[in-house]
């Protein structure tokens, strides 16, 4: 029997597209865009166990990790500002709110850190507004999540439909905002910034039993007059296109650009480097900070190649926005951006 199709969003919240019918699901499972994705167990024992890595030898031998810098004095501060805090994490300040973003603050069984926090975890604190894209580990840790709400009583987590049962497994009573793609979250005029959830072309599991019932998706932010788009885990697919047709040319994007072979295996999750590129470029991004790159070791290629592939990009004139490949924990004064 095929499964019964709806379309769901949060219905309190405005949808920014016009005629937008909301998320579509598959019974339980939200779908990307119009097709369900399924990720298939086969690929997971083709990759460990039937296929031989060509580059082995030189991933062994990369031991390249991004450098790192205290970020401490401007976590303390209230300076507006950007810092890669390592993977998919940022904290983002704009005029005195301060959001962060896919925090994973802690080393766990299957995720140990190439290179220290740019800070102790405990220095997280006097956090607004907490965006989480999905569900993943490398995104979303039990510890650090628990430890981020325990120092900020007042933030509030704003992310994807079905998350909330998740987090109140792990803080019960957080303060959670649901959004489906093109829906703005409702910040109650305290902010001088709009927050919406649009698309992304991924998937979600935590548990056994759980594939795709919770929303996955990425983040636009309009701040100063700028527009910063916060791609999340995605594999390059047309919403790329659809956002910039709904919103113009963002200013800033941070664009993951690691864990990308074996292609079999990643492509439906990722984008490369030069996917990465092709999406800023149709993004017409004036600014393109990387992520998702030098923090963790997720799948085969050499842990330097994602940023020099990149560099290779742009230094070869086909990244139509400036790069900016900062240290971990290195303060980005993005208001002053052109």
């Amino acid at each position: 029997m095929a499964p019964r199709i709806t379309y769901v969003r949060n219905e309190a919240l405005r949808t920014v597209k016009a005629g937008d019918p909301g998320n579509k699901r598959f019974g339980r499972q939200f779908a990307n865009g119009e097709e369900l994705y399924t990720p298939e167990l086969s690929n997971v024992f083709r990759w460990k166990f039937l296929t031989e890595n060509p580059q082995k030898a030189e991933k062994k031998q990369d031991t390249w990790a991004p450098p790192v810098v205290d970020c401490t004095a401007f976590l303390q501060g209230q300076q507006d500002g950007l810092v890669w805090l390592g993977h998919a994490s940022f904290v983002l300040r704009s005029g005195g709110v301060t959001l962060l973003f896919d925090p994973v603050l802690f080393d766990s069984t299957f995720l140990k850190r190439r290179h220290p926090l740019p800070c102790r975890p405990e220095a997280l604190t006097n956090i607004d507004y907490l965006l989480l894209s999905h569900g993943h580990r490398d995104h979303l840790d039990e510890a650090s999540f628990k430890l981020l709400v325990r120092q900020n009583p007042t933030m509030q987590v704003l992310t994807g439909l079905g998350m909330t049962p998740v987090l109140h497994g792990m803080a019960p009573g957080v303060p959670v905002q649901e959004a489906g793609w093109w829906q703005q979250f409702d910040l109650h005029h305290a902010a001088p910034l709009e927050i919406y959830f649009l698309p992304a072309s991924h998937w979600y599991r935590r548990g056994l039993n759980d594939l795709n019932r919770v929303l996955w998706g990425s983040f636009l932010v309009r701040a100063q007059d700028k527009l910063l788009y916060f791609g999340a885990d995605s594999s390059y697919a047309g919403h790329f296109e659809d956002i910039e047709r709904q919103f113009g040319p963002v200013d800033i994007s941070f664009l993951g650009i690691g864990a990308y072979k074996p292609a079999f295996m990643m492509q439906h999750s990722h984008t490369n480097p030069h996917e990465a590129a092709k999406a800023a470029n149709v993004l017409r991004a004036g600014h393109v900070v990387p992520m998702h790159y030098g923090t963790f070791d997720l799948s085969d290629e050499p842990a330097s190649e994602p940023i020099r592939t990149l560099q290779d990009v742009a230094a070869g004139g086909m990244l139509r926005g400036e790069l900016h490949v900062p240290a971990v924990g290195e303060v980005l004064n993005w208001p002053a951006w052109e």
